[in-house]
Formats: C-alpha cells, sequence, structure tokens
C-alpha cells in the first residue's frame, strides 16, 4: 500500500513538472520580455515607469488629493523637505556632537592647566554677606531644572535612536521618547517663565560698562594671578545672563511656534523652526556646561552663592570688590543679610 502512494505521488509529480512549461508557454508568447527590459511589442514597462527624479524635473513638489480639510496633508514631498532632512540627520549630529563633546573637552583641558580656584583666606573669612534672597535662588534652580530636563530630551531627539535605541531596545526607546516628549512641552512653560523672572530681576545690573573691559582685559581672574574689579556682575557673568536672556527668547518663540504647528506659518516655516530650535539649543548647552562648572568644579565658594544664599565676605571681597563696598556703604554696618539680588559665579 506504502508503495502505491509513493508511486502514485512520484507520477503526479512529474506531470506538474511536464505540464508546467507549456502552460506558461502562451503567456510568454503573448507578452515576451527580452533581457533588455524591452517587450518586442514595443512596451518598455522598466524603462517608461515614473521614477522620482523624472518627476521632480517636470515639478518639484509631489502632491496629491485630498478630501480632509487640511490641504497641506496633500503634499507629500517638497523640496525643503529634503533640505531639512538632509540638515536633520546629517549635519544636526556632528553639530550637536562637536560643539557639545568640544566644550567639554575644553573644561577639561583648563580645568588640568589651571586648577580649582581657591578660596583666599583673609580675616574677613568665615563672616557671610548675602548673594541671593529665596526667591531668586528658587527661581534659578526652577529654571536650571527644566533645562536639564529640557536638554536631555532634546539630546534624544538627536542622538537617541542612535545611541540609546540599540543599547534599550526599540520599545524601551519608544516608551522613553514618548515621556520626553510630554516633559519637553509641559517643562517649557516653567522654563520661559523663569528666563522672564532673571530678566525683570538682574537686567538693570547686566549692563556692560567700561569695568567690563578691564575685567576681560585681566582674564577675569581665571588667567593669572589677582582678581579685576567688578561689581554685582562680572563679565562673564553679565555674557551669560544675556546668552539666557536672548536665547531663553528664542527658545521660547520657535518652542511656541512647534506645541502650536502652523498657527502663523506652513510646513517650510515649521522646519526652519525646527532647524533654528535644534541649532540654538545646542549652543545653549555648550553654554550652560561653562557655567556650570565655574559654578560649582571650578571656583571655590561659588557654589555657597546658589546654595545657602550666603558667600564668605573674603570671597565676595576677592571677586565682586566694588559690590561689596556698595552694600557695605549702603548698610554702614558691615555685611548685611538683606542686599539686592545678585547672581551666583
Amino acid at each position: 500500500m506504502r508503495r502505491a502512494v509513493t508511486f502514485l505521488k512520484t507520477l503526479l509529480l512529474a506531470a506538474m513538472l511536464v505540464a508546467g512549461p507549456a502552460a506558461l508557454a502562451p503567456a510568454l508568447a503573448q507578452n515576451p520580455i527580452q533581457a533588455d527590459g524591452v517587450n518586442p511589442m514595443g512596451a518598455r514597462p522598466t524603462a517608461d515607469s515614473v521614477n522620482e527624479e523624472f518627476l521632480f524635473k517636470q515639478k518639484d513638489t509631489i502632491t496629491g488629493r485630498v478630501s480632509i480639510p487640511d490641504g497641506k496633508s496633500a503634499y507629500l514631498i517638497q523640496p525643503q523637505g529634503r533640505e531639512y532632512q538632509s540638515f536633520r540627520e546629517g549635519w544636526l549630529p556632528w553639530i550637536g556632537a562637536l560643539a557639545i563633546l568640544g566644550m567639554i573637552a575644553a573644561l577639561g583641558a583648563f580645568f588640568m592647566f589651571r586648577g580649582r580656584i581657591k578660596m583666599e583666606h583673609s580675616q574677613e573669612s568665615g563672616r557671610k554677606i548675602l548673594r541671593f534672597n529665596a526667591f531668586e535662588r528658587f527661581t534659578h534652580w526652577m529654571t536650571a531644572t527644566c533645562f536639564i530636563i529640557l536638554s536631555l530630551s532634546g539630546l534624544n531627539y538627536i542622538f537617541g535612536k542612535r545611541l540609546l535605541m540599540p543599547l534599550i531596545g526599540p520599545d524601551a526607546f519608544g516608551t522613553l521618547a514618548q515621556w520626553a516628549k510630554y516633559g519637553h512641552i509641559y517643562l517649557a512653560w516653567p522654563f520661559m517663565l523663569g528666563v522672564a523672572f532673571m530678566f525683570v530681576l538682574w537686567i538693570k545690573d547686566n549692563i556692560p560698562n567700561k569695568i567690563d573691559i578691564a575685567w576681560l582685559k585681566a582674564g577675569g581672574g581665571l588667567i593669572g594671578k589677582g582678581h579685576p574689579h567688578a561689581a554685582r556682575f562680572n563679565a562673564g557673568q553679565k555674557g551669560v545672563f544675556w546668552m539666557v536672556a536672548g536665547f531663553g527668547a528664542a527658545m521660547s518663540v520657535t518652542g511656541l511656534m512647534m506645541i502650536f504647528p502652523f498657527a502663523l506659518t506652513d510646513i517650510n516655516g515649521m522646519q526652519l523652526m525646527q532647524v533654528v530650535h535644534s541649532v540654538i539649543g545646542i549652543a545653549f548647552i555648550a553654554g550652560i556646561l561653562a557655567h556650570i562648572y565655574i559654578g560649582s568644579l571650578g571656583m571655590e565658594g561659588a557654589y555657597d552663592a546658589m546654595g545657602s544664599g550666603k558667600v564668605d565676605l573674603a570671597w565676595a571681597r576677592a571677586h565682586h570688590d566694588l559690590w561689596v563696598e556698595q552694600e557695605q556703604a549702603r548698610t554702614a554696618s558691615g555685611p548685611q543679610l538683606k542686599g539686592h539680588p545678585t547672581p551666583a559665579e
């Protein structure tokens, strides 16, 4: 019985092999295709097919027809979109890596060369003077915390799929990226509020003057010995202030344009907003890294200004002598505890 079944299967397979080419022969005869892709009847399915290059020679956009009210969805491809994709996937990661890693390398080299700037002790050491009150410290830390989360979630937009997704997998990365997006949108509001508070609090003390020129010529005390004269804000701090104010305003405007897409511009404007937002964001992160270095590892005693709000009087005298003299003259009683706000180093 088994031999009979095996024989029948073999016979059926042989019949299929013989009949297959014969059944296909009429179809091949009606539509033969040569090796060069040309049909003898005149059809050229390969050469005559529409390709992307041909389309863009005729028109620089590919559009369709849609029945929904949003007419923008009919645009499938447009020239600026290809330019934005080239920037987003090509130039932007390199710009970000060079700026941020370059700043970290520069700060590391400076630390190796200069070391930590030590606090100079004198008879005034141990006495405290108020540098920041509670509201200024709250404003600083609220803005700083939001900035850190916004920076990390923004960097995830640039580098996440290249560096993080291979480590944690696409599912975990997708979840993380979704929550990072939520954090980026919602924490943008207290960040913008903090930038506005800082501007109002400290604008009057951040107007450049001749003292700042002398401070810059002397290297701000970071290079060489001694400390140049400085008032409430030295030239370096004023630079950080105007960076935060300018970059913060630009990030706020472009960010709002993306939170409320197409409210004031078209798809090309949206792409431009993303380019400006990302480039300024990278420069912002690099600049704040230098500010964090000076206010923590780079200078002894500087962190106290944003920690407890009070700094050592000898430290204040060394780095902000004009401000100390002004405060002591105003109170006529030495270190005061309720003075005007002044930013940390």
